[in-house]
């Protein structure tokens, strides 16, 4: 039977398929369910939950993010993403996309590739780094500058040490650590206001890739080398390939709606494309053709690919079944079909009205799912589903990750690609805890 944590328990992590759970957060209690086998703990990085210091009509619209002010109160994440993804968005996006954009995953937290490194939006115009790996320093940093207005997603680069992008009001903030005796170089005209903490690290704003018009970004995608990212803005049909070293980006059109997603392949060979009115594209990124996809089940709200590139798994926003599209041919082709992936469950055991937000571990191995409303028992969980490749997909319901504090939603979760010791699942939660879960199931890792 699948793992159910009761309410005002909370969820430790994974142990061959069955969900630990405790009566409340504890470093002590991580220590003795994994921390012995991994050698580490990851404690939840805290932020008090009543956010209240934003500015307010009554107070006027002063900025509070410039590079003076870094010092400001580490608050909530709960009001602050909440603040990211729903309050701002009547007067940032058409009026036909408003109602739909809560129901997208706008990639809020992000694992470095090579680092124990966890990056998550904090506030409207504020991202925290965790860095896990800093013996001395046990405070989050927290990145604030003045060009880093309405954060809607962000993603760590891959192959590019310690660097990160931001995706905001009028472009895309690209952040990298600096050291003592090895600065971090800002492009020419950049604000580099720069943030320390900890043991030395200080993290700079080396540069700012700007979109058309002042749009607000809403879609981000590296590919796997580094070299490009690939950024959209809800408002347009239009993507960019940036050259970041150049700092030059390509515009890409197909189609006439607003795009809400992009997910390059971590082989680099293909690239996947969504919009707000059903579409979506597969790209080749040998030529840049295109093969155009379209469904009844709504819009995309999700999409992951597969650790080699040649499937990607997508959940609609009017379905409690997942899509499948397999490659049926060598890159560059485009020949592909689509296959259902049914998660019973979903809707026979919790009561849910379909899936939100999903995400797949980099062994392939691990599935994690939120979903609309559910049952009260259900409510607020994160399904964490067993998956095979055989090599079409079947996934078994293993159990449900429960968050801390009172009635937590996950707002934003993500896998850690590269740890080696397992897939490690983080999640944002509405409660202003963000808490890492380790799923540890292999034999050469377990005594």
């Amino acid at each position: 039977m699948p793992s159910v944590p009761h309410p005002g328990s909370v969820t430790i992590c994974e142990i061959n398929r069955d969900l630990i759970a405790a009566d409340n957060l504890s470093d002590d209690r991580a220590k003795e369910t994994y921390g012995k086998v991994l050698g580490t703990i990851f404690s939840p990085v805290p932020f008090e939950s009543d956010y209240l210091s934003w500015p307010s009509p009554e107070h006027g619209n002063e900025e509070r993010e410039t590079t003076e002010e870094v010092t400001v109160e580490r608050k909530g994440v709960w009001a602050a993403l909440q603040l990211t993804l729903s309050a701002s968005l009547k007067h940032l996006f058409r009026p036909n996309n408003v109602k739909l954009l809560p129901e997208v995953d706008l990639h809020g937290v992000s694992w470095n590739q090579h680092k124990h490194i966890l990056a998550f939006i904090s506030g409207p115009n504020h991202v925290t780094i965790r860095d896990y790996e800093d013996s001395e320093g046990k405070d989050s940093s927290i990145l604030i500058n003045e060009s880093q207005r309405d954060v809607k997603l962000l993603e760590w680069r891959p192959n590019g040490g310690k660097m990160l992008s931001v995706g905001c009001k009028g472009g895309i903030c690209i952040w990298a650590a600096s050291y003592p005796g090895n600065a971090a170089s800002a492009r020419p005209g950049v604000n580099s206001g720069t943030l320390s903490r900890g043991s030395g690290i200080r993290w700079t704003l080396v540069d700012f890739l700007r979109s058309h018009d002042d749009e607000q970004i809403s879609a981000l995608s590296w590919s796997p080398d580094g070299r490009y990212l690939a950024s959209a803005s809800y408002g347009r049909s239009t993507f960019t390939i940036w050259d970041v070293a150049q700092g030059l980006g390509t515009p890409i059109r197909r189609g006439l709606g607003g795009i809400s997603m992009l997910k390059w392949s971590p082989s680099g060979d293909y690239f996947f494309a969504a919009t707000f009115d059903g579409t979506f594209y597969l790209w080749e990124t040998n030529s840049w053709a295109s093969e155009p996809w379209s469904t009844t089940s709504g819009f995309v709200t999700g999409a992951t690919w597969d650790p080699d590139g040649r499937m990607i798994l997508i959940a609609f926003s009017e379905s409690s079944t997942l899509a499948s599209i397999h490659f049926a041919s060598k890159p560059p082709s485009l020949d592909a079909h689509l296959l259902p992936v049914d998660l019973p469950e979903i809707q026979s055991l919790t009561g849910s009205r379909g899936i939100e937000k999903i995400a797949w571990d980099a062994s392939g191995e691990r599935l994690a799912l939120s979903y609309k409303d559910g049952d009260e028992l259900y409510k607020g969980l994160i399904a964490i589903y067993d998956v095979l490749r055989t090599p079409l997909i079947s996934a078994s319901l293993i159990g449900f990750i429960r968050g801390p504090g009172d009635n937590p939603k996950p707002i934003a979760f993500a896998f850690h690609d590269k740890f080696k010791q397992g897939p490690l699942l983080s999640v944002c939660w509405s409660s202003g805890f963000c808490c890492t879960y380790p799923l540890i199931f292999r034999s050469n890792i377990l005594p």
